[in-house]
């Protein structure tokens, strides 16, 4: 039985690893994807509805421009029955072009068809993108690569964040419970 959890799993393996086929297998076929960007300089349409569309803006659009993506939900796995789920997540990533390093947090919000569980509805906030130079790309993908995934306690992620001044600034800004812990 296809589960909320394995629609996530999926949707990250296709969009961290640019693998656009993989969306058919998260969303159904008229699912709706909308974007809301609160800081970071990321451009993204603020909505595409339809497999492809999806596929398009999340997979080939965002691996034109990035490489090495780790994403992870700071959170546990939905259960298998839930209709919606909601939860924080990180990514680090580095620019193609400029091999800057990209580390960045927001929050998704999935609704999920009831007989397969395909992702009806994604909306993914983006609350914070930093950009750190080339030369932070060890430690920050040591720690991407740790954590894991794609689910991990929002208390691993923070303790084991770089000593970067941009990494735990942005750690701060991802939920109230993050500026207790970072």
């Amino acid at each position: 039985m296809h589960t909320p959890q394995d629609s996530i799993e999926t949707y990250l393996r296709a969009k961290d690893g640019n693998r656009p086929h993989l969306i058919a297998q998260a969303f159904a076929g008229g699912a709706l994807l909308q974007m809301e960007l609160r800081q970071g300089g990321m451009v993204f349409p603020p909505s595409a509805q339809g497999r492809e569309a999806i596929a398009e803006t999340l997979v080939r659009n965002f691996n034109r421009s990035f490489e090495n993506i780790y994403t992870v939900c700071l959170a546990d796995p939905p259960a298998t029955d839930c209709a919606d789920f909601h939860c924080d997540w990180l990514v680090a990533m580095t620019e193609k072009d400029s091999r800057a390093v990209r580390v960045g947090c927001g929050q998704y919000h999935w609704r999920f068809a009831p007989g397969n569980r395909l992702a009806q509805e994604l909306r993914i906030v983006i609350e914070a993108m930093q950009t750190l130079p080339p030369a932070d790309i060890l430690p920050v993908m040591a720690w991407a690569t740790a954590l894991g995934g794609p689910w991990c306690p929002r208390a691993h992620a923070l303790a084991s964040a770089p000593p970067i001044p941009a990494v735990r600034q942005l750690l701060q800004r991802l939920a109230p419970a993050c500026a207790d812990a970072a």
